[in-house]
């Protein structure tokens, strides 16, 4: 069985003191590993109740406050949003250097930055 937080020692190493954006709470940390779509689903998942990955809109709106945020120690690489493109087995990406959301295949690696809503 896989653990998805096996690349952390527990949740709080994720989620660390929360930002609160607007009704979103966001992770303070990113997972600190890549992982496909299906893979970063289920590990935002087990960080607790409600935490999930952002939809395009909340990544969008991570990505304009990412100075607020801090810590996207990976901005020139691309994060998973929950939204699937019109394209079956891609789903919509951002990059944090840029503000276009682009597709990437479900098969693909990411990284990952978890929210909540509150």
């Amino acid at each position: 069985m896989i653990t998805y937080l096996s690349f952390a020692q527990d949740s709080k190493e994720i989620i660390g003191k929360p930002i609160k954006i607007g009704n979103l709470l966001v992770a303070q940390y990113d997972f600190p590993k890549l992982m496909n779509w299906d893979n970063s689903i289920k590990a935002c998942a087990a960080l607790g109740k409600g935490w999930r990955l952002p939809n395009k809109d909340e990544l969008n709106i991570l990505y304009q406050n990412k100075a607020k945020i801090g810590i996207f120690s990976y901005i020139n690489y691309y994060y998973w949003s929950s939204t699937k493109a019109r394209v079956l087995n891609y789903i919509l990406v951002q990059n944090f250097s840029d503000s276009e959301p682009i597709m990437h295949n479900m098969g693909s690696t990411n990284f990952v930055r978890a929210v909540r809503s509150f």
